[in-house]
């Protein structure tokens, strides 16, 4: 890992163990982000996005294996997805667990998508647990695919803005959510 990336990775772990929010790029858009098993932080970010909690949110896990940990029953459709899948996929689960409720679905699902990114990936993998991923914008207003769309109004009311990748100049999209039912019956939410 470069001494950078290194130097980013702690000062966010810092934020969130501490029950911060980030701001900070995903393997797709910029976003807002905490430890997704903190209830009072997840409840942070609704806050900033002027987000109804009804409204669900994405969880970044770095490895495959940790699903299981946050889903009852993972179908077996779901790991040929994952690994053949080349852009960015959000997978909803039926069967949340071990999370805060309010990070959970009221039908009791829960969108998780396995990053490619560096940044995420190290980060989620020292903090051991699963990072928010929610696109940083006031809900309803355009999503920032690039650092510089990022509204004043997110950038103030953070814990850390992530210095990595902010001049990046390459647009990026959503991830393509679906979901992924019990006996096979896949529903495409976003393409």
């Amino acid at each position: 890992m470069n001494e950078q990336l290194l130097a980013e990775v702690k000062k966010a772990l810092a934020v969130l163990k501490n029950g911060g929010v980030i701001l900070y790029p995903t393997d797709t858009i910029w976003g807002l982000g905490c430890d997704a098993t903190n209830a009072a932080a997840v409840k942070k970010v609704y806050e900033i996005k002027k987000r109804a909690e009804s409204k669900n949110m994405i969880l970044l896990v770095d490895m495959e294996s940790r699903i299981s940990t946050y889903v009852k029953e993972i179908p077996e459709q779901a790991w040929a997805l994952i690994e053949f899948t080349e852009k960015p996929l959000t997978i909803v689960y039926d069967g949340a667990r071990n999370l805060p409720p309010e990070i959970i679905a009221d039908d009791g699902s829960i969108a998780i998508r396995v990053t490619k990114d560096d940044f995420c990936k190290n980060l989620i993998g020292v903090l051991r647990k699963p990072l928010v991923s929610t696109s940083a914008n006031v809900s309803g207003e355009p999503a920032p695919a690039i650092f510089q769309e990022v509204s004043e109004e997110i950038r103030k009311s953070v814990d850390l803005i992530v210095n990595w990748r902010k001049d990046d100049r390459q647009r990026a999209q959503p991830s393509s959510i679906i979901s992924l039912k019990k006996g096979g019956l896949i529903q495409i939410l976003r393409p």
